[in-house]
Order: structure tokens, then C-alpha cells, then sequence
């Protein structure tokens, strides 16, 4: 059953913040709140393979007149919704996909600590997912159990909103914690990376050639590099990117695109972009045929619209084999690759991932014993100031002179009225326009 979050009195209704239950599909909501099934028929196969998009444990709104669903919001991502609406009179529902209305918050929030970092920073914003992203940006530099009473922590951070309540993962640009006279910064880049500096490391590398007139023996520094995760189709170009929200040249309506395509021809192999065990191989409504293939760490990836298959759902499967063939099945205007990766269960962009090489460092001797001219490599680094990373210092500085404050997430309750307090809140509005009267 939904576990229901909060209530909020809108004349007329309710709007209630609620679970998706895990193992419930669509169709399984739709039973349970009395919607007629025949709704399903008029889902266009584009957007029925949305539906399963739907996660697990996903909070979304559902405005109820008693026990009446009149509307529904439910998230496909953090860009774009599934909208259910009851048609007035008739008593028929709509079925529609649109994009998730939401503003940006930004604050700087300075907290004292009592109890414990986590429970403090909750305590001061009302917003638990900032505990935890604190923590991880200091992880393996502070030993937050060694934090004493009095000691301060400071951050600024930007946070999606969507109906008053934090929506999505917050950002935290900058942070400082400051326990007895240390000070302990943390500033974020435009890439995510996180430096304990106004400036971060670039490296730069050097190429040249050198004469060597003497024998020596030194230590050289190789890098070899190793990537990840291959590529899914060879000599193919692609056709259209990842998107949230992309504008449909059919439906003429916005629609997520969570994946990659690549234009190729029909019978053209698919490649297992890495070793992994085959979580799915057959028929899934738009996508047509489809192999899923989960490659460990958290990564799934799906491979949609094939010909025909060729391998077999608990099979394992090793880097660079052939798992099918380039096809048209399902919704598809002509032979393509559709290919979709989903860490944690969320779809993620393909491309910042395939392709994606680690380096592994090396020693090797090198000894010359003649005289001749020779290649070098010589890899230094160089200090870059980190965009915005002092006048935020600067910010948290000033901010620690000061009293404990932040943005408090709840502060929006006042803007609504809840169902049990309606004759308390007329009952107080009376009395400060009596108050407001008095000289």
C-alpha cells in the first residue's frame, strides 16, 4: 500500500505526496483506483514503454476527493511526468506526458553542531539528502565522530523545488567546517570534482625530442589506458542523443529520450559493451526485442528494436560478443540501435560512459647508450582558480561570524492548509486581523 507523506487541503480536494509500491504496475494502479483499464488501448506504444520507466519507492501527487482519484503526477526521470486526469463530468481520465514544472533554490546555510553532523544539518534545513552529500564530499579528510559541540559547518548549495517540497539530488558548490581554530574547505567544479582549494590540478602534458650524447639509465613513467565500456555497434552513426525532454517530430509533443540512437543496417551485429550476465532477452511492448545485459557495479544496459537474438536470458556474456543484430521491431521508423544504460536503476547518458578510459601507471628503465635524438613526454600539473570558488570562500567566512541559519523546507507549509488544522488556522487568521486593528 501507498504510504501516504503529507496532506494539504486545495478547496474542493487533497493533495497527498505518496510511495510507488514496489512490484505495482501501471495497469495494477489503475485497478486499484477504480480507472478504467480501457485507458491503456489509447496509449500510444511511443509512450507505453514509459511506463515502465516508473521506479520504485518514486514519491508523486495524487489529488483525491475522498477516496476519488481526480489527478495524478507521476516523475519519469527528473525532467518530465506522467499526468492522469479525470475528465469532469463523464467521469473519463486523460493520459498524458509533460514536463515536471520546478524552481531553483539556491541558499547558504551555516549549522551548529549538537548532535551528530548528519542529524544537525536535517534538523536546520529539513532536507536529509544535504546530510548525506556533506558527508560524502569530506569523506576520507574528517572524522566526523571527532566534531564537538559549538563546532560550525557551512555550505552553499542549489536545490530543485517542486511543489514546496526539495525535488531531486541537491548540489553543494562549497563548504567549509570549522571545529576549534581549523577550518576545513571543500569547493566543487564545474565538473563535479571536489578540491579542498580555490584552485584545482590540471595536468598538462609536453612532447618533444631530446639528444642523447652519454649513457644513462632512468626510471620512465608509462600510462596505459583501459576502457570501461566498449561500443555497442561499430561503423554506425548516431541518429538522436540522450534528453529528458526532446521535442517528438511525430507526436509533436515533448517525450524523454533515454538513450541513444545509431542508424544502421538491418543484420548489422550488437556488441556486449562488457562481460555480464543476460537479465532479459525477448518482446518489451515499443522497444520490440530487446536484450538487457546487467554488467556488475550497479550498470544495466538494453539493447531495443533488434531482428533477432542471439543469446539467452541467464546466459553470461563477455566483452565485445555478439548478443543479436540491428532491427526495426517494436516502434521504430527503420532499422536502428536503440541503446540505454541505467545505473542504480536510473537512466543515465550513454555516451559519458562508453568509451570512458581509467589510467594505469607503470616504471620502466630506459637506458641510452648512443647518441641520437629521442621522444620525451614530460606530464606537470598547473593550478586553475575553480569558477566562483573565492567569493564563495569569502561568503562561508562571513556567513560563520554569524548566527546559525538556512532555508528551511517547511517555511512553504504556511503558504497551504492542512485538513486537521482548517478551523485552527480560521480561528488564528481572526485573531491577527483583530491584532492588526489595535493601535
Amino acid at each position: 500500500m501507498a504510504v501516504v507523506m503529507s496532506v494539504v487541503l486545495l478547496w474542493g480536494g487533497e493533495v497527498r505526496e505518496v510511495v510507488w509500491k514496489s512490484g505495482e504496475t501501471f495497469s495494477d494502479y489503475l485497478h486499484r483506483n477504480g480507472v478504467p483499464l480501457d485507458l491503456l488501448k489509447n496509449i500510444s506504444p511511443e509512450d507505453a514503454k514509459y511506463l515502465s520507466e516508473i521506479q520504485s519507492g518514486e514519491h508523486f501527487y495524487e489529488l483525491r476527493e475522498g477516496t476519488l482519484l481526480l489527478q495524478a503526477l507521476i516523475p519519469i526521470g527528473e525532467e518530465m511526468q506522467i499526468q492522469l486526469i479525470r475528465e469532469p463530468g463523464e467521469g473519463r481520465y486523460r493520459f498524458d506526458i509533460t514536463p515536471i514544472v520546478y524552481r531553483e533554490v539556491e541558499d547558504r546555510a551555516v549549522v551548529e553542531i549538537r548532535k551528530s553532523c548528519y542529524v544537525d544539518i536535517d534538523r536546520r534545513t529539513r532536507n536529509p539528502r544535504l546530510g548525506f552529500l556533506f558527508k560524502r564530499l569530506y569523506k576520507g579528510a574528517v572524522d566526523f565522530r571527532k566534531l564537538r559541540q559549538g563546532d560550525k559547518v557551512a555550505f552553499e548549495y542549489r536545490q530543485k523545488s517542486r511543489l514546496g517540497e526539495p525535488w531531486g539530488a541537491p548540489e553543494i558548490r562549497a563548504a567549509v567546517i570549522e571545529s576549534g581554530k581549523k577550518r576545513r574547505f571543500i569547493f566543487v567544479d564545474e565538473e563535479g570534482n571536489a578540491w579542498n582549494d580555490i584552485h584545482k590540478k590540471v595536468r598538462i602534458t609536453k612532447t618533444g625530442k631530446k639528444e642523447v650524447v652519454y649513457t644513462v639509465t632512468k626510471t620512465v613513467r608509462t600510462r596505459s589506458r583501459r576502457a570501461r565500456f566498449g561500443m555497442p555497434i561499430r561503423h554506425a552513426r548516431i541518429t538522436s542523443r540522450f534528453s529528458y525532454k526532446r521535442w517528438h517530430p511525430i507526436l509533436h509533443r515533448y517525450r524523454p529520450h533515454l538513450g541513444v540512437d545509431w542508424g544502421a543496417k538491418r543484420g548489422t551485429p550488437l556488441y556486449a559493451v562488457a562481460k555480464g550476465r543476460v537479465v532479459y532477452a525477448g518482446w518489451m511492448r515499443g522497444y520490440g526485442k530487446v536484450v538487457k545485459i546487467d554488467q556488475g557495479g550497479g550498470f544495466v544496459t538494453l539493447y531495443a528494436h533488434q531482428s533477432r537474438i542471439k543469446v539467452r536470458r541467464g546466459s553470461y556474456v563477455k566483452k565485445g560478443q555478439i548478443i543479436g543484430y540491428v532491427g526495426s521491431t517494436g516502434r521504430s521508423t527503420g532499422p536502428h540501435l536503440h541503446f540505454g544504460l541505467y545505473r542504480n536503476g536510473r537512466a543515465v547518458n550513454p555516451l559519458k560512459y562508453l568509451g570512458k578510459r581509467g589510467r594505469a601507471v607503470s616504471l620502466k628503465k630506459v637506458t641510452t647508450r648512443h647518441k641520437k635524438m629521442k621522444n620525451y613526454t614530460i606530464v606537470t600539473t598547473k593550478k586553475v582558480p575553480i569558477k566562483g570558488a573565492r567569493a564563495m570562500r569569502d561568503r562561508l567566512l562571513k556567513a560563520l561570524d554569524g548566527p546559525p541559519k538556512a532555508y528551511r523546507w517547511e517555511s512553504y507549509k504556511h503558504l497551504f492548509v492542512r485538513v486537521n488544522d482548517r478551523d485552527r488556522y480560521r480561528r488564528r487568521s481572526e485573531e491577527e486581523r483583530w491584532a492588526a486593528k489595535q493601535p
